[in-house]
């Protein structure tokens, strides 16, 4: 399998180190930007009508403040200097668990006289058209401007897509992600590191986004070794994120593991090498478990397949050290089993061989595929989100 779309069209030498190609860029952000809306409005419609169906309807600025919007909305508000704990003494999680770009990007928002749900709403909603833009120069930068629209409808209709809408980091990650790759293919350095960096102070997998940049760098400096330093002071930068914030977690507890301790303590998160995940995957497809459970499993299944298929066509090389390296921390991590469908939506290699056989596949076909996919996805978003019970 190749991974080059047949309307593939390399980055030309006048624009090699730009972001932004001016002539052709805009149309194709504005059918990217135009995607992401269309989404994102059937996300709406089902969340709103899914949630008058329930019990107990909480509205629809409550259902997308929920679980993890109210922690970042609080660490917005400032992170505590030590541990939590019960009333019974054992260790809670806190708001040191999350990653501060996030958080402070909403306090940003507060401070100009925004509520921090609204502000949380806000930076989400925003970064998510950033996410479909940058999406679209990847994949076009990549594969070609058809890949490039297939790239943002099927990773902003994939199952979980949900928390695009949600005051939750996806997006903002996404954005910056898809922004480094774009930035590392063209040799936009100090764009790249700035992002990458961006990636690390987002989430954990941040570190996987890091190590890809350094991949980059390292191609460029074996392809051009007289310009070595703006790739590798990129990659440093980028690399710096994660430990920086581990390490200020630490230092503020007075315990240098604290982060973990946090995690595990809040969110039963720690590395197992990937023997939860096998242990549910083996109870679920051998019992009776419900059939959220069920499509858990098999959306895990699937994204490893997918995956598998991914990187027999050899795509380019940091996009799949970051992808194998992300999926090797959702697979391998104990936690919530209903929370790895979300954890999966920024990977990216696993969507892959959809995006790139929907840019070879006839304009008809690649759109009526597409749509049975989003319908899935949107649906299955909006039922996690309002008629299970449990966090996702």
């Amino acid at each position: 399998m190749s991974v080059a779309a047949p309307d593939a069209v390399p980055v030309r030498d006048d624009v090699k180190r730009r972001l932004w190609d001016a002539a052709g860029g805009w149309h194709g952000a504005a059918v990217a930007v135009g995607i992401l809306a269309l989404s994102r409005l059937v996300q709406l419609v089902l969340l709103v009508g899914l949630d008058r169906r329930t019990a107990e309807p909480a509205g629809l600025r409550a259902t997308l403040l929920v679980w993890d919007g109210g922690w970042f909305t609080r660490a917005a508000a400032g992170y505590p200097h030590g541990y939590t704990y019960a009333t019974d003494g054992s260790l809670e999680g806190n708001e040191l668990a999350f990653f501060p770009l996030f958080p402070m990007l909403i306090r940003g928002l507060s401070h100009v006289g925004m509520d921090p749900g609204t502000a949380a709403l806000t930076v989400s909603w925003l970064a998510s058209i950033g996410a479909a833009v940058a999406l679209h120069l990847l994949g076009t930068s990549l594969w070609g401007r058809r890949s490039g629209w297939a790239l943002v409808a099927i990773c902003c209709t994939a199952p979980m897509s949900v928390v695009l809408s949600m005051a939750y980091s996806e997006s903002l990650f996404l954005a910056l992600l898809a922004g480094m790759f774009v930035a590392a293919h063209r040799q936009v350095w100090w764009a790249a590191g700035l992002l990458g960096l961006g990636c690390a102070l987002t989430r954990p997998t941040g570190a996987a986004a890091a190590i890809a940049l350094a991949v980059a760098a390292l191609l460029a400096v074996r392809s051009d070794p007289a310009r070595k330093w703006p790739p590798l002071l990129a990659a440093g930068v980028a690399l710096s994120g994660v430990p920086a914030f581990l390490a200020w977690v630490g230092w503020r507890v007075g315990d240098p593991d604290a982060w973990f301790r946090i995690q595990t303590a809040g969110w039963g998160t720690s590395f197992d090498f990937g023997s939860s995940t096998l242990a549910f995957l083996g109870d679920t497809l051998t019992s009776s478990q419900g059939w959220v459970p069920m499509s858990v499993a098999l959306i895990l299944l699937a994204a490893a397949a997918a995956a598998t298929v991914a990187l027999w066509g050899r795509p380019w090389l940091p996009l799949t050290v970051y992808g194998v390296v992300a999926m090797v921390l959702v697979y391998g991590q104990a936690g919530y089993y209903h929370s790895k469908p979300r954890l999966l939506l920024p990977v990216l290699l696993t969507l892959l061989p959809a995006v790139i056989a929907a840019g070879r596949a006839r304009p008809r076909v690649a759109v009526l595929a597409i749509a049975a996919w989003s319908a899935f996805g949107l649906w299955y978003g909006a039922y996690m989100l309002t008629v299970w019970p449990y966090t996702i």
